[in-house]
């Protein structure tokens, strides 16, 4: 056995023994999860860079972390709890306002909103629950690589940070995030061919932990309640009807809407069991939450990993069914990879995937290190690309974790529209599904994966909730039936229980933005923070504010360029034009990205049109027409991605000179040098215009033009 020590940040004494023991001792753990408290997770899959196989568990946990809503609670689970929850007490109070008078045993606050207009850049902090986590991972910071805390991360979170406007009721017993401090783990590393258990002992305020007994409460499970009935097979069908209406007229690129499924579930931990057998996956769980709730799952996806300063994520988008044997497998694949619409649908997610790093990450370190990458489950093949950058100093693993919040591969693109789709027409609210599981430890690393293949089980019942990725392009009765294959496999493992029987790196440039500062207008958009860092890269100052401040504000920013950014929708959705307005009467530059550009050909008397066909995450040929400043220095036809469903044919473009066209006649770039009034109609900063670092030199040219005299 090995003891060491230390002391935290807030000073609690931990104490930690390490013994060797064998793989037993996390099934006993997984056995006591059907009634008890804790956790059991492991990694079935190994994907070199990617993922490696592990496993750990825990059980009892001493304290119990709850949200709901903008309240957020501590529970001591046993007496070695009430030694260590004045730490998390004082910690919560710090963050929030009491509830209640606090007790030895719970303490419950209320973080209010803040009234403050805060820039995009500080979004991860804002007033939220959040806001109290924080606090208990500053006063238990630690070297300690396993102490942490544990559980599940709710869909409803985000609504902490984005306004959607809820119609589905919530119901009495949803809770929005349950997170354990265990004081005991067994831990498997496949790697090193070792299995320990990790036992902790607190001191707090002169209590020990030491002498305790490690104990929890026992919560039998509920006989099986009557199955709520199964989705009618049609009805998934009319939502992508709607959302196609959606995608034509601009309001959303992709959307990812789901539909539930039943199934009884006696046996949480032998659910569990029989989903890391059937179903391999790198995220593979049972957590019981307590209040007779489990959450059982085998997600394909990665969230948010941290370790030091490296963020990484995996998005998922492209599906496909496998075949009977590898020969059929390869002609999936094959039919995946050539697929104009899968690509799109991951594109688009890798795009917005990329703009959440921007909001915390060192200009110029998001990557993309893997592209369209394979990965084969046991239904189903996907597409993966896996995605790095390196926090700021001033940024953590939570402000990684909630910038990403939530996945575009389960909301969809812009986000905040996508949820807002999404919360209009599911039947139900999606809990847990779409949100995260994982561990946020106390020595600032991270390992989250994204609810997807996850039932929730309570009162004998199993909901499992599965959704499919839409575009303009998809098949109504395609994505009904993905969405069934993908509820397949845990419905699949609940049946065998009840009866038994990486991408190129742009070449640095001259930095043409040293000294400027950039005024981007958020236009509700999902990739206005790569296009921020974009900027940042080329040494330019950035503040990044949403749509609708005060005029004087531009006065108090005083910058030397505004970029009116892309969106969905139309101008007049966000009353672009009196804002070009104050920027015109200022004489500032200006740059509109996609509906920047729309907006400033709206306001120069110019008209838009829809197109026939939606534009969105797919390759566009560019064709320079001569003479154009704006696009100084690339070839006289290039590849840009589109995004749009609006668009200003030439005849149509007043007061500006049209600069660049696609073979249909759609106008991609308008310039008036004189005025140092510029706009695209592609987007710049995505993944699909980085060949030959065509994106990153548009926004070099802008700045460079900026500096000239009017």
């Amino acid at each position: 056995m090995e003891t060491s020590g230390y002391t935290t940040a807030g000073g609690v004494g931990v104490e930690r023994e390490v013994r060797q023991v064998s793989e037993d001792a996390l099934e006993e753990i997984v056995t006591s999860l059907g009634h008890r408290r804790g956790g059991a997770f492991s990694s079935g899959m190994d994907y070199p860079g990617r993922y490696s196989r592990w496993a750990f568990g825990y059980v009892d946990p001493c304290v119990e972390l709850v949200a709901k809503g903008r309240t957020i609670s501590a529970r001591a689970l046993n007496a070695r709890g009430r030694v260590v929850l004045p730490a998390v007490s004082s910690c919560l109070l710090a963050a929030g306002k009491p509830v209640e008078e606090p007790t030895a045993d719970y303490v419950e606050v209320r973080v209010d909103e803040s009234e403050d207009l805060l820039p995009e850049e500080l979004r991860s902090r804002r007033p939220t629950v959040f806001t109290a986590i924080r606090e208990v991972i500053a006063a238990f910071k630690g070297d300690d690589p396993h102490l942490g805390l544990y559980g599940a991360f709710g869909y409803d979170l985000a609504f902490q940070f984005e306004p959607i406007r809820q119609e589905l009721t919530r119901p009495d017993d949803q809770r929005d995030l349950v997170l354990h401090l265990p004081d005991r783990l067994v831990v498997i590393d496949r790697q090193r061919e070792t299995c320990v258990d990790i036992r902790y002992e607190f001191t707090v305020d002169g209590a020990t932990t030491r002498g305790l007994e490690r104990t929890g409460e026992s919560t039998p499970l509920a006989a099986p309640a009557q199955l709520p009935p199964d989705p009618v097979r049609g009805d998934y069908a009319k939502v992508v009807a709607a959302a196609k209406e959606k995608f034509k007229r601009g309001d959303l690129f992709e959307v990812v809407p789901g539909q539930v499924f039943h199934a009884t579930c006696t046996d949480p931990a032998a659910f569990y069991r029989s989903l890391r057998h059937s179903n391999p996956a790198p995220y593979e769980f049972i957590i019981s939450l307590g209040e007779g709730e489990h959450l059982v799952g085998a997600s394909p996806e990665m969230f948010v990993r941290v370790s030091g300063d490296r963020v990484e994520t995996c998005p998922i988008s492209g599906t496909i069914a496998r075949g009977a044997n590898p020969v059929e497998d390869a002609e999936a694949i094959r039919t995946l990879l050539t697929s104009v619409k899968e690509e799109s649908e991951l594109t688009m997610c890798t795009d917005v995937d990329r703009n959440d790093k921007s909001r915390v990450c060192v200009p110029g370190t998001v990557k993309v290190i893997g592209r369209r990458q394979i990965e084969l489950y046991s239904r189903l093949i996907h597409t993966v690309d896996h995605i790095e950058g390196r926090l700021r100093p001033e940024f953590d693993a939570l402000d990684a974790f909630l910038t990403h919040m939530w996945a575009v591969t389960v909301t969809g693109a812009p986000k905040t529209w996508a949820m807002q789709f999404i919360e209009d027409h599911e039947a139900t609210t999606r809990r847990w599904y779409g949100g995260a599981i994982g561990f946020i430890g106390f020595d600032g690393s991270m390992n989250t994966g994204l609810t997807l293949r996850t039932a929730q089980v309570k009162d004998g019942i199993a909901t499992v909730r599965a959704g499919a990725t839409l575009l303009f392009d998809s098949d109504p009765e395609a994505e009904e039936r993905e969405t069934e294959l993908k509820a397949s496999a845990l419905l699949g493992a609940l049946a065998a229980v009840n009866q038994p029987e990486a991408a190129p790196v742009a070449v640095p440039r001259r930095q043409s933005g040293q000294g400027m500062k950039v005024l981007l207008v958020d236009h509700e958009d999902s990739f206005v923070n790569t296009l921020a860092d974009y900027f940042r890269q080329e040494g330019a100052d950035v503040v990044t504010l949403r749509h609708g401040f005060p005029a004087q504000t531009i006065d108090e920013i005083g910058p030397d360029l505004v970029v009116l950014s892309p969106g969905p929708g139309w101008p007049s959705d966000f009353g672009m034009a009196a804002l070009i307005d104050e920027i015109y009467a200022r004489e500032l530059p200006v740059f509109g990205v996609c509906l920047g550009l729309q907006a400033m050909v709206e306001q120069a008397g110019g008209s838009l049109e829809l197109l026939d066909y939606p534009e969105h995450g797919k390759r566009g040929r560019v064709a320079r027409l001569g003479g154009s400043a704006l696009l100084d220095g690339l070839p006289e036809e290039f590849t840009a991605a589109r995004y749009h469903s609006l668009h200003a044919k030439r005849p149509g473009v007043v007061g500006f000179t049209p600069t660049a066209v696609t073979p249909d006649g759609n106008v991609m770039a308008i310039e008036d040098t004189a005025n140092r009034r510029f706009a695209v109609q592609f987007h710049p900063e995505s993944i699909l215009t980085a060949e030959g670092g065509a994106g990153a030199q548009v926004i070099a040219n802008v700045l460079r033009l900026s500096r000239r005299s009017a």
